[in-house]
């Protein structure tokens, strides 16, 4: 079985940042010395980095999750947690790197080429970080953030100026074996090939690359055979070669209905855009420059058909080559015919400046708030759902078990204009708000009445706008307490209305203590 892969899915995650610290200093005759917490360390990366010692991603396809180190929490004497190691995963020279939508995000050639595929969490601040003037010993940290995580798709495409395709069993293998020091697996059954071999080739001053493609059949585009699988390892090639076989013994085959097959197949080929040219223009497999290699006329029949439809092929407007991979013939021609090639593609690139976007300068707005507001319905009610950078990660860094940390969290928000866009919105107390998507920050906004935690003298870890965020009423409960209300007053209206229509209001208050007094004497016994 063969050891080579050529695409894989990988599951990446930058590390976790660590937490922020809590800490009080502490010495003889200073009990309180000021905070003194530490920051939490950086989560490490996860990069993509082109290594020549690797060849192929059969790592990867046996363990595709990678997880970069998390960072080391902060610690008191204001000593900052250990950021996380960067872990550099090894890739080949050629690979491209996509989502699984297939857009390409980078295309990694040449050596140290890298791409960082999840970035580590920030690490949280500690105590002494946060204290200002006004707060001097906050009793809370910011906790770290968790590092991004994404699954890619790693394809390599070989790095070769000249590919050669053709039918299982032409001869490629044979080929490149003698026209470089390559030494691929050369066998006489179909399909020997399992995996693109590649061969350098020294051609007078110009040395170039050929890349020994797994054999295409019909279909091949389509998914059929080996050649769909192997295709991309064309797509970086300036020039093709069709090595024909002359010396076949199948007698549904020849060279002409051999190349009519491939350049059928190479045309329904769609090349993607993640290797294009210096105009940024990717040119179909078709349209490459081409050369024909009538090979095997060492045999007599090979000899005798190569002679037969050389004709033809010229005729066509196909450079010919009639060679034999066993006996060397033809190959000298053959290789400074493709170092010419390879030299004109060179020359172009190099005479073709590459196509440098202009940078774009695009200063933020000064009205621009940083973060939008999306009214939506839930259950019939409205909720109002907080988008933005700075609040989605304000609420991953707040300890929401920490009062104090809460009435920071209110206290940026509120700053950042939070609260007065929903009140333009049309958010009342009581309603639902989420920070975030749909694994946000849910709660009933109450706004806040009262701003600045640092002014409010509480113990640390405390604030009396959240002390009781626990025992706060719900809407059920508000609801029925308001019933409760309606139905006592109602009460106390019926029972001051059965009042009147008995006559008690009209009464002097003489009168009612007179009353009053006759009925005291009445239970006292005096007949007086």
């Amino acid at each position: 079985m063969a050891s080579f892969v050529d695409r894989v899915v990988l599951h990446v995650s930058g590390g976790t940042g660590g937490h922020g610290c809590v800490s009080v200093k502490r010495e003889k005759f200073k009990p309180l010395g000021g905070p003194d917490g530490g920051n939490g360390g950086n989560g490490g990366d996860v990069i993509l980095r082109v290594s020549a010692q690797t060849t192929t991603l059969l790592d990867y396809h046996h363990a595709p999750h990678r997880h970069a180190t998390n960072g080391g929490p902060g610690m008191g004497d204001w000593r900052g947690g250990k950021n996380g190691e960067t872990l550099i995963l090894p890739v080949p020279d050629g690979t491209v790197v996509k989502t699984k939508d297939g857009d390409v995000l980078a295309d990694l050639v040449g050596e140290g080429a890298e791409y960082i595929a999840a970035a580590g969490g920030q690490g949280g601040l500690g105590n002494a970080s946060l204290s200002s003037q006004k707060r001097r010993a906050p009793g809370f940290a910011l906790l770290g953030i968790e590092g991004e995580s994404s699954d890619i798709v790693l394809e390599l495409k070989s790095i070769a100026d000249i590919a050669l395709v053709g039918f299982p069993s032409a001869g490629k293998s044979s080929l490149i074996a003698a026209m470089s020091a390559a030494r691929p697996k050369i066998a006489d059954y179909p399909f020997t090939t399992l995996i693109p071999n590649l061969g350098v080739v020294q051609a007078g001053d110009v040395r170039f690359t050929i890349a020994d493609v797994p054999g295409l059949i019909e279909g091949a585009s389509e998914g059929k055979g080996l050649g769909h699988n192997f295709l991309r390892h064309v797509e970086r090639c300036a020039a093709l070669v069709h090595v024909l076989d002359c010396g076949t013994l199948e007698s549904d085959r020849d060279p002409l209905s051999d190349l009519a097959i491939i350049e059928a197949e190479l045309e329904k080929y769609a090349v993607d855009m993640s290797y294009a040219g210096v105009d940024g223009e990717v040119v179909p497999l078709n349209e490459r420059p081409k050369l024909v290699v009538l090979n095997k006329v060492d045999l007599p029949d090979g000899k005798d058909m190569a002679e037969f439809v050389r004709p033809d092929l010229e005729a066509r407007g196909y450079r010919v080559f009639e060679v034999s991979a066993t006996s060397h013939e033809g190959l000298r021609q053959l290789g400074f015919a493709m170092a010419e090639i390879v030299q004109a593609a060179r020359d172009a690139v190099q005479a073709t400046p590459p196509k440098v976007a202009a940078p774009v300068l695009r200063p933020r707005a000064v009205n621009e708030s940083g973060f939008k507001i999306r009214r939506e319905e839930k259950n019939l009610e409205p909720l109002f759902r907080v988008l933005g950078e700075k609040p989605v990660r304000w609420v991953k860094q707040t300890d929401f078990t920490n009062e104090e940390a809460i009435g920071y969290l209110a206290d940026r928000l509120a700053k950042l204009g939070v609260e007065t866009e929903l009140f333009k919105v049309g958010a009342k107390p009581g309603d639902t708000v989420v920070i975030g998507e749909d694994d946000g920050v849910v709660f009933d906004w109450e706004p806040t009445m009262m701003a600045g935690a640092e002014l409010l003298a509480t113990p640390r870890g405390t604030d009396i706008r959240v002390a009781d965020i626990g025992d706060r009423p719900t809407r059920s409960q508000k609801r029925d307490e308001q019933i409760e209300r309606r139905e006592a007053k109602a009460a106390a209206r019926a029972e001051l209305e059965a009042e009147r229509k008995a006559g008690i209001w009209t009464e002097s208050v003489s009168g009612r203590r007179a009353q009053a007094v006759k009925e005291s004497h009445l239970d006292s016994g005096d007949d007086d």
